[in-house]
Order: C-alpha cells, then structure tokens, then sequence
C-alpha cells in the first residue's frame, strides 16, 4: 500500500465483528452493525500547535483502537475498504495485556 495520511490522521482497517451469538444464533449480514473497531494501518506525522511545533500522535502502527460510530471518511484503497480518521475520533487504544501499562487501568480499578 503507497498511501500515508497527513498531520493528525490515520489509517484504520474495520476488525470483523463475531458472526455469531454466544448462543450459537447466526446473524445475517443485513443485522450486524458496522464494528467501531478497528486496526491502526498508518499516522500521520502529528498535528501543528499554535507556536508552529509538532506535537507526535499517540496511536501508530498496530494498534488496536475503538473508535465512534459515524467516525472516519470511508475510502478504498488498493480494493481493500479502509476509514481515514483524525485521532481526536479514536475513543481508546484496546490493550490486550491486561494490567496498567500505558496507563490503561481495568474496570475493577486494580490497575
């Protein structure tokens, strides 16, 4: 892929919601929802603050973030379905190790 998004924007791939309910219920295409998950596939460089300075974005390649519902402009790229968002529209970064790295803290509060 030749594309890189410019200042505060990034690249995210939709993650595939569940096809079925824990209860074994399949759901039809027509019923699912849009995931507002996703994968980060390319940041921009950072955005610009008043005094001219870049300030560096906080999600980069990899990551694995929640994003709202509306967010993102829809784009194709290389035939492959892809939303190009600024980072103020990620809501959180999904960490998968559970404990308070990165200042993630679990909903029991024992971070």
């Amino acid at each position: 892929m030749n594309f890189r998004p410019l200042h505060d924007r990034v690249l995210v791939r939709r993650i595939e919601a569940e096809e079925k309910t824990a209860g074994g219920i399949i759901i039809p295409d027509t019923a699912k929802e849009k995931p507002q998950e996703g994968e980060v596939i390319a940041a921009g460089t950072g955005a610009r603050n008043e005094a001219g300075e870049i300030h560096p974005l906080e999600v980069k390649a990899g990551d694995k973030v929640l994003f709202g519902k509306w967010s993102g402009t829809e784009v194709k790229i290389d035939g492959e379905d892809l939303l190009i968002m600024k980072e103020s529209d990620i809501l959180g970064i999904i960490s998968n190790n559970g404990g308070s790295k990165d200042g993630v803290v679990s909903s029991d509060g024992a971070g």
